[in-house]
């Protein structure tokens, strides 16, 4: 089992990208989701791609820390929150605790990217911003 580790915010046009790898459990990383958080708010991203590919499992800190993400990034005029590539063990828990209702999940990076892009075109397309 691996730590919980993040790899560097990347930006791509105006969608962030968090790579989120290991283990986010209960307890152990408190202080670390806050501040990676706080970068999330910092960095104004509005859209905001979790790269969850190489997530082994997550506890309820990681459901507080994805729902605060979501909270965060989806407030703001035009906010999108996607978690991309969760394993079947992740998307186990999302659907256990419901989660699958309120966040958008989806295969993989470019799946989650061509979302976002979408929701730029359908807003356009509608006369709104």
């Amino acid at each position: 089992m691996r730590q919980l580790s993040f790899g560097s915010l990347e930006r791509r046009g105006d969608i962030c990208i968090l790579p989120i790898s290991g283990r986010l459990v209960s307890g152990l990383h408190d202080l670390q989701l806050r501040r990676k958080t706080q970068e999330v708010k910092d960095l104004d991203c509005r859209k905001l791609v979790a790269d969850i590919r190489a997530l082994e499992s997550i506890g309820s800190s990681g459901i507080s820390f994805f729902v605060e993400l979501y909270t965060s990034v989806t407030k703001r005029p035009n906010g999108r929150f996607v978690l991309a590539g969760p394993s079947e063990r992740v998307r186990e828990v999302l659907e256990i605790t419901r989660l699958t209702t309120i966040l958008t999940l989806a295969d993989d990076i470019d799946s989650a990217l061509a979302w976002c892009a979408e929701t730029d075109t359908a807003a356009r397309a509608s006369g709104s911003r």
